[in-house]
């Protein structure tokens, strides 16, 4: 089947439960974040801008757990900041575990080998060897660490570690081939970190996921290759969203890029446009999600939103009314129930492409509709959901193995390396006035100095290109 069985039962049980119950709203997913840190600044995302005040402040793993137990969601995504920055992660994963949560570890993937090695310095025998060695040989281990690993001993021997689970998936951040997802993240280098974790993960027999977000300059083409090519690195299935401009979003973009948020973000039409081939999508790759949620997406259909079943808990509380809105007057909540009870849910979202809220009218996102998806009462929408949960898992895309997945920073390509070559390219023609006036020593009086043509290109590139240029 398409997904795991244990993993699809817990959530239909969940679900069934509710409503023989007879619960109006129940959560689904939560939307964890321990804390905001994060080690990257990625374009489109709003996060540790809104909670900017608090980057030092994080949530006591007590409480994270509390949380948990709050809402009963089946399913908890540790998201932020980066999650693999909270100190106490390890323990946060083995307390859902106990608790029989289905676990998703968001994450950028710059940490994760770490962990890994962490995972086999605790636990390794001579059975693990044979994994090791290839890892080795994939260059995915340094024989440094590969030694650290084989001769570890007391604290690394207690440490708690993130075991490979059924229950357990890392889900990686990518936003497109090497070029386009180092640009996004606005570091040069993730995209291969992020392979490299990947390929470490399923030797080791991790799950893994992917989650992509689509902006308005993203090539779909460029997307489906990328699905292509991360099939044939057996990666277990895929999230993928629309990018909405909500508040934080929108201000991180115009002040600190200087960019027009409507130049980046998907209104609801251009979502359409972007998600017309989702279902065709959904047959070819293991795409996370229902079916409905990929028709409404594609502008096949109508629904409703549900934020209250992937509701998000931070530093904060309980963040109302959803994951990418904060109301002013309702803030945050600490507890759950009490959140439920207080936000007057029928003031947002959109309802036949008719906005209640202005801040609605764009949002397509997976934290309100996809659980609107799953959990509708329609015998047409219960059959498509069964069917496609039920269904054979899509087969390998051999044609991903020809995809040129390394296209930028690996290659030399990188917008890094652009940068670079148009500094190089204005200093070698400045140098030429020098040359041209016979003077190697002294520039002429009506010359500007290479250093300061040099700054102000150095200094033009850290503000307009997103990147960090150091001078040498």
């Amino acid at each position: 089947m398409r997904f795991p069985l244990a993993l699809t039962l817990k959530i239909a049980s969940h679900i069934t439960k509710q409503r023989l119950k007879r619960v109006p709203r129940f959560a689904m997913v939560l939307q964890l974040e321990p804390l905001h840190t994060c080690n990257l600044t990625c374009t489109g995302c709003g996060r540790i801008r809104e909670y900017s005040t608090s980057l030092k402040d994080m949530v006591p793993i007590e409480k994270c757990l509390e949380a948990a137990a709050d809402c009963d969601a089946p399913m908890v995504s540790i998201c932020g900041g980066e999650p693999l920055i909270y100190p106490k992660i390890e323990e946060l994963v083995a307390g859902l575990t106990e608790q029989g949560r289905i676990i998703y570890i968001c994450t950028n993937g710059m940490f994760m080998r770490k962990k890994m090695r962490d995972y086999m310095a605790a636990h390794y025998t001579a059975a693990m060897e044979p994994q090791l060695a290839r890892l080795v040989a994939e260059q995915l281990v340094t024989e440094k660490e590969a030694e650290a690993i084989r001769t570890a001993e007391g604290a690394a021997k207690q440490k708690v570690v993130i075991l490979p689970s059924q229950w357990m998936y890392w889900n990686v951040h990518l936003d497109g081939l090497e070029y386009t997802h180092d640009l996004i993240v606005e570091r040069e280098g993730v995209f291969k970190e992020c392979i490299a974790a990947i390929r470490m993960a399923k030797i080791l027999g991790y799950q893994v996921a992917t989650n992509t977000t689509i902006y308005k300059e993203t090539e779909m083409a460029e997307i489906e290759q990328m699905f292509q090519y991360l099939s044939c690195l057996e990666v277990d299935g895929h999230t993928i969203s629309p990018g909405y401009d909500y508040d934080a979003a929108k201000k991180d973009m115009v002040k600190r890029l200087g960019k027009d948020p409507k130049d980046f973000f998907l209104t609801r039409d251009l979502t359409r446009e972007k998600f017309k081939d989702i279902e065709k999508w959904g047959e070819m790759f293991t795409l996370f999600g229902t079916p409905v949620y990929h028709r409404f997406l594609a502008g096949k259909r109508q629904l409703t939103c549900s934020a209250w079943a992937i509701p998000t808990f931070n530093v904060k509380g309980w963040k109302a009314p959803c994951y990418v809105m904060t109301d002013e007057k309702l803030g945050h909540f600490e507890r759950y129930q009490q959140m439920l009870d207080t936000v007057q849910w029928d003031k947002y979202g959109v309802v036949n492409d008719v906005a209640r809220d202005p801040r609605c009218e764009n949002c397509m996102m997976h934290c309100g509709y996809e659980p609107s998806g799953a959990m509708s009462s329609k015998l047409s929408d219960t059959w498509l959901n069964l069917k496609f949960n039920f269904s054979s898992r899509p087969k390998k895309v051999v044609a991903g193995e020809k995809v040129l997945a390394f296209n930028g920073f690996s290659v030399g390509k990188g917008h890094l390396a652009e940068a670079k070559s148009t500094v190089n390219k204005a200093l070698a023609g400045a140098r030429s006035v020098y040359q041209r006036n016979g003077d190697h020593d002294h520039a002429p009086a009506t010359a500007i100095p290479v250093s300061s043509q040099r700054d102000e290109l150095l200094a033009k590139l850290r503000e307009n290109g997103r990147i960090e240029v150091k001078p040498e």
